[in-house]
């Protein structure tokens, strides 16, 4: 059975500097799910550096991404990045993200409906824009790609940000929002969906 479940999604300053912010809440509530919360902020230094993990798996694991992607384009890592280590690019990639998540005006979203999560990941399209499938926010409104970034020495400029699984977007709307900024009510086609019943 479906989970109702709620997420967070952060319209970025590329995005808002686009004037998307309509186009992208319009997909959103076009397949029904629904806005709990919503704010428009410059993100402090302290939440911005929360948001992305600071473990030694996530900083690995986007580490050990870039290497992969610099060594199919042929790109030297240690020339972008100054070493080669996986956690050591990681620590990177977080600084850059940080820097840019800070740089202007964001809309933070908290959205719900069943499997939230998944269906927003699905509408929003792959983290890297040059792999974002046709039809998806990503795919079709940014090309940037990871020979761009890296060499610029910056993120990916893609848009926007989804939370990645249930755990996350409990953390993420924990730390953007309070729990009354956070409204329960429902919507006309609510009770068409069966969504009043609180699908668990």
């Amino acid at each position: 059975m479906s989970k109702y479940e709620r997420s967070l999604v952060l319209i970025k300053h590329d995005g808002v500097a686009r004037g998307l912010i309509g186009e992208f809440i319009t997909r959103f509530e076009r397949v029904g799910l629904k806005i709990v919360g919503v704010k428009f902020l410059k993100p402090s230094q302290d939440v911005a550096e929360k948001h992305y993990p600071s473990t030694d798996e996530w900083l690995n694991a986007v580490g050990n991404k870039v290497l992969k992607d610099c060594t199919e384009r042929g790109i030297d890592v240690n020339k972008i990045f100054g070493t080669n280590n996986p956690i050591e690019i990681g620590k990177v990639i977080k600084k850059w993200n940080i820097e840019f998540l800070t740089f202007g005006p964001v809309l933070a979203i908290v959205f719900e409906g069943p499997d939230a999560v998944r269906v927003i990941r699905k509408l929003v399209g792959s983290t890297n824009p040059v792999e974002a499938l046709p039809g998806t926010i990503r795919g079709d409104y940014t090309w940037d790609n990871g020979d761009l970034s890296n060499i610029q020495a910056r993120p990916f400029y893609n848009l926007i940000h989804a939370s990645s699984s249930i755990e996350d977007a409990k953390n993420e709307i924990e730390l953007w929002f309070s729990s009354d900024e956070l409204y329960d009510y429902e919507l006309g086609h609510h009770s068409v969906m069966g969504w009043h019943k609180k699908l668990s």
